[in-house]
């Protein structure tokens, strides 16, 4: 029988210990590693391609839910967890389960047993899609951005962001520490970015306010943003009428 390759994230030792004692009278499980964060976890994942991830929700540096924002491959999800809303949001998000830490021997074999049913249906690229397309659905507001650049993983913190720019299906963020490609649509960063803070004010351009120095007219009826860094961005006769709103001037 081939065995399920699955691979432990998590950032408790206590939870690792607990899913791999359980994990020992599952014969149909293989542990191919454990990792108590979320940088060291994605880059196994990309290169032991387990068929499952027992994934914590909740860790520093990087969650769960950004990991599977950034992964390259499909498996399977578990996610493990010490909060009910984070648990009941995973399920929601068609996970094959979660298990809402402390959790028992019997409530751990329901979840490999959801795994085996999902694995013979061959779902685990349907199911990281769906989870993705239920964070981008979200109304949840963005206080950091995660991004994969040559090679490596950068966390940005949304107060660090001074623009970002339309480039076809991708969106370059302007930051403090340099720019980055992401392959994001600017519908969504306008959903999910605090409006107070972040205006569209083109069609090609959303500016943190905080970083505008002045605007100066452009042609006859077409402004442009002076930002601290010296930058400048076009604004659009409804984005100027935005900032007027916004900024009541």
């Amino acid at each position: 029988m081939k065995k399920i390759g699955a691979i432990i994230i998590e950032d408790e030792k206590p939870a690792r210990d607990l899913i791999k004692k359980f994990m020992e009278d599952r014969e149909e499980l293989e542990l191919l590693g454990e990792y108590d964060n979320g940088f060291s976890g994605l880059k196994a994942t990309h290169e032991l391609e387990p068929d499952v991830l027992f994934l914590d929700v909740q860790m520093p540096k990087l969650n769960g839910f950004e990991l599977i924002e950034l992964l390259d491959c499909a498996p399977e999800i578990i996610f493990t967890t010490a909060y009910d809303q984070y648990a009941i949001k995973a399920f929601e998000q068609n996970a094959v389960d979660y298990l809402l830490k402390p959790f028992s021997k019997e409530r751990f074999n329901e979840g490999v047993d959801r795994l085996l049913v999902r694995l013979e249906q061959g779902s685990g690229k349907k199911t990281t899609e769906k989870i993705r397309k239920h964070l981008s659905d979200s109304e949840e507001l963005l206080n950091r951005v995660v991004i994969k650049k040559s090679g490596k993983i950068h966390v940005v913190a949304v107060s660090d962001i001074q623009y970002l720019e339309a480039q076809d299906d991708y969106v370059m963020i302007y930051t403090q520490q340099g720019r980055f490609l992401k392959q994001q649509t600017m519908k969504y960063y306008e959903k999910h970015l605090d409006s107070d803070q972040f205006i569209r004010v083109h069609r090609s351009f959303i500016v943190n306010v905080q970083v505008i120095e002045r605007i100066e007219p452009y042609e006859k009826t077409n402004y442009i943003l002076l930002l601290a860094d010296g930058n400048k961005v076009p604004v659009s006769r409804s984005g100027m009428q935005v900032l007027k709103d916004k900024l009541d001037f």
